[in-house]
């Protein structure tokens, strides 16, 4: 009876209950079906027959596209600051003071730490007296040579005058004592003849001896006089001697300034003072540690502008040129790309690798990028403009050359195509009749070939529909 109703099976009514009756031409007679029976008769008939030919491939696609195409290369790389100085003193000494942290940011010219001084500042007011010592010596010397010169002539014309003195009172007191030596002999006839006094005679005799020891005396008094003279003369001699003394004293001030100013420039030295506008990145003494001279105590480093570094293989050199952008990005801040050009490159390898320094000189607001923090640094390789593309899994190669399937009208049309750029996705294509939009099979199964029947995921869900 099921055989018979397959065969004949015309028209069906759906019934208010679970059966269903249904007519047939032939015998002219309803029949009874139960639902699900229909159902499944229903179901079979609903089928075509299978077409005539080989089964449709069954096929992935893509679209072809317009625009730009590039490949790059990649390079490990870390972030440096652009400047970064450990800072030290040139004298040795017990740190005394330090002004900040690490982490706090400084201003070029900002005191950040300083040693004990007071035995420097001692040493500076001592040499402070000495130099106002010897600056008075000096004014002493320059007021007193003159005078000296003077007092010099003016000895030798005294001298003169008290030798040529000596003399005129030598000759004074012999012409004295000789005249006193005849008054003094005649008194002596006129006193033994009674014409003179014994007084008389006496007083001729004291008069006799005075004027002999006044002659002795004179005479005694004359090389005095003499050398007196010659001491003068070579006492002008001393006008050299009192240049080389206000020579000798302004040497002697200007040592004193020296050690002065040698004084003062080792009290700026134990300062340390910020060398540019910057961040403290170590603080490695702390106040009453003894730093000797050129002891690291703190290290400032610039990072509002940083250096991106990487080593560059030489084959690479290339992509890299002065000037070329590159962009990288860091584990640090995910989901951030960093976009720069190349400052420079090392004309000569890091040492023990054949690898260049390539640096791209990096603003940084917000200070997000931080001192040696990795970094992928990605350059250009190639680039192509406004070419069409097409994912790389639809491009075939075979005897026939490198092409790609299209469809048309449900069926595969292969085009041969050449190609150009090609990235991790995308392969730069010029073929016949390529446009922007083209449907492309991006998948080979078997049985693919120019003119087979084609049935994409899409396709085959609206026949199933």
């Amino acid at each position: 009876m099921i055989s018979t109703v397959l065969r004949s099976l015309g028209r069906c009514y759906r019934g208010a209950t679970a059966q269903r009756t249904v007519v047939i031409p032939k015998y002219r007679r309803r029949v009874v079906v139960p639902t699900f029976a229909w159902e499944l008769l229903c179901g079979c008939a609903s089928h075509a027959p299978p077409p005539s030919g080989p089964p449709p491939v069954s096929v992935a696609t893509g679209i072809v596209t317009r625009g730009d195409l590039s490949t790059y290369v990649t390079f490990d790389g870390q972030i440096s600051p652009l400047y970064q100085t450990t800072l030290s003193t040139a004298e040795a000494g017990t740190v005394a003071s330090i002004a900040v942290t690490e982490g706090q940011f400084v201003h070029a010219g900002q005191l950040l730490a300083s040693l004990d001084t007071s035995q420097l500042q001692a040493q500076l007011r001592a040499n402070g007296a000495a130099v106002r010592e010897d600056a008075a010596q000096l004014v002493h010397s320059n007021v007193a040579a003159p005078v000296n010169s003077q007092q010099y002539t003016s000895a030798v014309s005294l001298a003169k005058y008290n030798l040529q003195t000596a003399v005129n009172a030598v000759n004074t007191s012999r012409s004295s004592m000789l005249s006193a030596q005849l008054t003094e002999r005649g008194d002596q006839q006129l006193a033994a003849q009674g014409y003179v006094s014994e007084t008389t005679y006496k007083q001729a005799v004291a008069a006799y001896v005075s004027s002999r020891e006044t002659l002795r005396t004179n005479l005694q008094d004359l090389p005095a006089a003499q050398s007196a003279v010659q001491t003068a003369i070579t006492n002008t001699n001393q006008r050299a001697e009192d240049q080389a003394t206000i020579a000798q004293n302004q040497a002697g001030l200007d040592a004193a300034r020296a050690n002065v100013e040698l004084l003062q420039a080792e009290i700026v030295q134990s300062s340390i003072v910020a060398p540019f506008d910057g961040q403290v990145t170590q603080r490695l003494l702390d106040p009453g540690a003894y730093a000797g001279a050129n002891t690291a105590i703190l290290e400032i480093s610039q990072v509002s502008t940083v250096y991106v570094v990487a080593n560059v293989p030489d084959v690479d050199l290339p992509f890299v040129a002065l000037g070329k952008p590159m962009t990288f990005t860091t584990p640090s801040l995910p989901g951030r790309t960093f976009h720069g050009r190349v400052f420079d490159v090392n004309t000569t390898p890091t040492s023990g690798t054949l690898s260049y320094r390539v640096r791209m000189l990096q603003p940084n607001p917000g200070l997000l990028l931080r001192g040696g923090m990795l970094v992928e640094v990605t350059a250009v390789r190639a680039h192509s403009d406004n070419v069409l593309r097409v994912p790389n899994a639809a491009v075939v190669s075979g005897t026939a050359g490198q092409g790609i399937f299209t469809i048309v009208g449900g069926k595969a049309k292969r085009i041969p195509v050449s190609v150009g750029l090609q990235t991790d996705a995308l392969t730069e294509v010029r073929g016949p009749g390529l446009t922007p939009g083209s449907q492309v099979i991006t998948s080979q199964p078997t049985g693919l070939q120019d003119g087979a029947t084609v049935v994409t995921p899409a396709t085959a869900h609206v026949a199933a529909k």
